[in-house]
């Protein structure tokens, strides 16, 4: 009953799939004009696809050819940028040895400034405003010429056995003639051809207190010690200078600055 009722279905289907072989057995072929299409249309897509070829070939070698140079502008700017540095490293290291020579050409002057200080400088008593004595430094340009002189402060008691003089043609005060047993030689050392450059110097003068003036007083006589430049002075002047310090009461020696020539 089965074989019989499924035989129209089996005969249906093979009857479609005859009637479909049949369709496709007797579909009739394409037009001449069409295939002459389709292959020139192939040929066109074939040539197409050699032309992009070759395209992407000359793209890819000058793709390579700029890969070279922008290698060597790599390498050129690397060479540069070092060229730089070198150069910045240079001016830095320039820069360094210029501040270094700066330096020692200001420690230089600073030596010379203190070798000069200390050569041509001495420290003598200077009397205050206040009636004080403070011992000081004190500067003295040299008026030896050559550079080979030497400020010297030295003390001696009086008398100090020396002749000064003075030239017609300057006013320079000079050790002229010296006794070499003398207090200026045994004791302040004092040599023939010394340039007297300063000399302490004794005054009196009176001083009255204020109530001693309402009370109509002449007030009392006091001696001051002072430094007396001989610079310019006439030599009579410088004389009376020296012999001053017999005056000074607390009978202190007296002190000499002089400019001598070392080697």
């Amino acid at each position: 009953m089965q074989g019989e009722s499924l035989s129209p279905l089996l005969f249906f289907f093979k009857d479609i799939g005859g009637k479909a072989r049949d369709r496709e057995e007797t579909r009739p072929p394409p037009p001449t004009h069409i295939i002459i299409k389709y292959r020139e249309k192939k040929e066109h897509n074939v040539a197409a696809a050699t032309i992009s070829v070759r395209e992407l070939s000359k793209f890819s070698l000058s793709s390579i050819g700029s890969g070279d140079e922008t290698s060597e502008l790599l390498e050129k700017a690397q060479r540069l940028r070092k060229q730089a540095e070198t150069l910045e490293n240079t001016k830095r290291e320039a820069e360094i040895l210029v501040q270094q020579q700066r330096e020692v050409v200001l420690l230089e002057e600073q030596q010379k400034k203190k070798e000069w200080k200390d050569r041509y400088s001495v420290v003598v008593p200077i009397l205050k405003d206040m009636g004080d004595e403070v011992m000081e430094r004190v500067d003295f340009s040299p008026r030896i010429k050559g550079g080979k002189s030497r400020i010297i402060a030295t003390t001696s008691p009086l008398p100090l056995g020396i002749v000064l003089g003075q030239s017609n043609e300057s006013d320079i005060i000079t050790v002229d003639e010296l006794s070499t047993d003398g207090n200026g030689a045994m004791i302040g050392g004092i040599e023939l051809g010394d340039v007297l450059r300063a000399v302490t110097a004794c005054q009196t003068t009176m001083e009255t207190p204020t109530w001693q003036l309402l009370a109509g007083g002449i007030g009392q006589p006091k001696t001051k010690r002072f430094m007396f430049s001989v610079d310019g002075r006439p030599l009579e002047e410088v004389l009376d200078a020296v012999g001053s310090n017999r005056m000074d009461i607390s009978g202190r020696d007296v002190v000499l600055v002089i400019e001598r020539v070392v080697g």
